[in-house]
């Protein structure tokens, strides 16, 4: 890509609607363009002349004005205008005239109307640009924007490079006249390895590395090291990076897992930028980032419970601005993980490093990442092989309890039914975890089969994510080939239905401080969990979250044409009103729960609601057909 189209494409990719289109869409809008200059007081568009592109602000500004010469709007860098006239017989609506100097690219008709047809955001933008305002407004208020903002925004500018082989010296002095923190480690390359790049001049380059103040602080100064250093030589550890198109939220996971602050982005293999920790936090302040930032920086316990209001505050605003269940339990499983880490973090600074290699499981909701503001303690410790009870337990006890007691302390309750690290069941090397799934797949019984409906979802939070990864692996290959365990999987899927009478009414709590509710995770949220498990087993996936499980099944066409569709929208709308009612009630200072009293939501939440508990009542009559118990 020439280096003129690079920067055009560069500049388009930082403004809406542009800065949600894929790579492709916005290679080809990029290498479409052609540039017009128009002087401050030029006319740019005159009204009901004809019109076959539309128009994008460089650099400049623009007035725009009704046929009647009346002033509609001022644009300036990355505003577009000229669309409604794309849209409406390719004639003028609204005249434009240049205010300053002002650099324009112009995109084809052809291009703008394959975006139309291609991405449904940007059909949206500017189809409904009459109130395009309200629009962007009630959009961000439905989607979390760094579930959907791609990194490339952040940028602010191309990244400082040097060849590996230049000094420490050459780049502290390069890092201070360019004002950056961070600086890029150039090796030259041939241009048929896999990870080379071409710079304006037709070499060949790979990224080795990349190197902070901190680096040379820490690698250099701290240890007495010479100016005359190679950078070659202090440069550590594999390079991390991600593509421009990824999400925030995926750029923030990726510093989060490899405790990095400074994160390239990459074009492909081109190098367009880099994204500091800071600049994340700057862009989401409030946000789930901003918590987990804190979290690490905490030194005690206490530290950690004094920022519980935060994290009630935190969600309560996801709510607010209309987050889906699925941003709002990710953000809160982020957290959830981040503290879980960080009580290990400090256990570890006391205790001393583990005598074997460990990983942390995490089980239910968090492993899901559908975590809501009222969640229990599910978690257990998958031990080296090497292990020895006797010379190592009394460690891995006691990092546990005070995993356990800290995430008691910050409103994570003990699980009632002993589903933690503390218990020694829950705390045995990978060979036992192994075997133990092996005879919940193979000899199913209804304890076992609570344990699978615990345990089958899991992940890593922290350690040796490979041990995990066995048994999640164990899992796939295992499950998906046992009809039996299928079976009787099915059938204990059935044990919590919904609330649904005759004539689809509704059946309530009769006794207990929530008579007359109904409790929408019991109810509602956990025996759907439960039928899409099973699904999902079946089909051989590998994913925990719910909604993606859907999308495995989906894939597979093991069910009805439209059946995943009706079940993600079911299992969304009840969660959706669940974590709704939650937040309602921490902002009138009473403890967030489950349980909601149908008279006291409007009239078409529980006609929907009705149709959501009736999706779920015929996936669970489906599941009893589709996974007969074999004889």
């Amino acid at each position: 890509m020439e280096a003129e189209v690079r920067e055009i494409r560069e500049h388009l990719g930082r403004y809406p609607p542009f800065d949600r289109l894929s790579e492709q869409l916005l290679d080809k809008v990029a290498s479409s363009v052609e540039i017009s200059y128009f002087r401050a007081g030029s006319l740019i568009l005159s009204y009901k002349q004809s019109i076959d592109s539309l128009y994008y602000i460089r650099s400049g500004a623009v007035e725009v004005y009704r046929h009647n010469n009346e002033l509609y709007n001022r644009l300036g860098e990355g505003d577009i205008f000229g669309h409604l006239g794309l849209l409406h017989n390719h004639h003028v609506r609204y005249p434009a005239s240049a205010i300053e100097d002002t650099l324009i690219y112009l995109i084809p008709d052809a291009v703008f109307q394959q975006l139309c047809d291609e991405d449904e955001n940007f059909a949206d933008f500017v189809e409904l640009s009459g109130s395009r305002l309200k629009t962007t407004v009630e959009q961000s208020h439905r989607e979390n924007d760094m579930m959907v903002t791609r990194v490339r925004s952040l940028i602010g500018r191309l990244p400082v490079t040097i060849e590996e082989s230049a000094t420490v010296e050459q780049a502290a002095q390069l890092m201070t006249e360019q004002h950056v923190s961070a600086i890029l480690l150039l090796a030259a390359a041939n241009e048929n390895n896999s990870l080379a790049f071409s710079d304006n001049e037709g070499l060949h380059w790979r990224i080795t590395g990349i190197l902070t103040d901190q680096d040379f602080r820490v690698r250099v100064l701290a240890q007495g090291g010479s100016a005359q250093t190679a950078l070659s030589e202090i440069k550590q550890g594999e390079l991390i990076s991600v593509q421009s198109d990824k999400t925030v939220y995926e750029a923030m996971l990726a510093m989060l897992r490899n405790n990095v602050q400074h994160l390239p982005v990459m074009h492909r293999r081109r190098p367009v930028g880099i994204v500091q920790l800071a600049d994340i936090v700057r862009y989401e302040t409030h946000n789930s980032l901003y918590l987990v930032s804190n979290i690490f920086h905490q030194s005690n316990v206490k530290g950690l419970v004094r920022l519980m209001p935060e994290v009630r505050a935190a969600f309560i605003r996801l709510v607010d601005e209309g987050a889906t269940s699925q941003m709002t339990g990710s953000a809160l499983s982020t957290i959830g993980r981040s503290l879980t880490r960080r009580l290990l973090e400090l256990a570890h600074d006391e205790l001393g490093p583990p005598p074997v290699p460990y990983c942390l499981m995490v089980n239910g909701s968090m492993a899901r990442d559908d975590q809501s503001i009222t969640t229990d303690q599910d978690n257990a410790l998958v031990l080296s092989d090497d292990f020895d009870p006797q010379q190592h337990d009394a460690y891995f006890a006691e990092l546990a309890s005070r995993m356990s007691d800290g995430l008691a302390a910050c409103g994570y309750p003990y699980c009632t039914g002993g589903i933690m690290a503390t218990n020694p069941k829950w705390r045995q090397p990978l060979s036992v975890w192994k075997n133990y799934f092996e005879e919940w797949i193979t000899r199913p019984d209804p304890e076992r089969l609570l344990h699978s409906s615990i345990f089958f979802d899991l992940d890593a939070a922290y350690g040796e994510e490979s041990y995990v990864e066995v048994l999640q692996d164990l899992i796939v290959t295992r499950a998906s080939q046992n009809k039996r365990f299928l079976g009787a999987l099915a059938r204990n899927a059935l044990g919590r239905t919904p609330p649904l009478g005759f004539f689809r009414t509704f059946v309530m709590e009769k006794d207990g401080k929530h008579k007359n509710s109904i409790n929408l995770k019991r109810r509602g949220t956990a025996p759907m969990v439960d039928v899409i498990r099973v699904h999902a087993l079946a089909a051989g996936s590998r994913a925990q979250n719910s909604f993606e499980r859907l999308d495995d099944i989906d894939r597979s066409a093991m069910l009805p044409a439209g059946q995943v569709d009706k079940l993600r929208y079911a299992l969304e709308f009840i969660a959706m009103v669940r974590i709704r009612h939650q937040a309602y009630n921490l902002r009138i200072e009473k403890e967030a729960d489950n349980n909601i009293d149908p008279e006291n939501v409007s009239d078409s939440e529980r006609h929907n609601l009705k149709d959501a508990f009736q999706v779920l009542s015929n996936a669970q009559k489906y599941l009893r057909f589709h996974y007969p118990m074999p004889d």
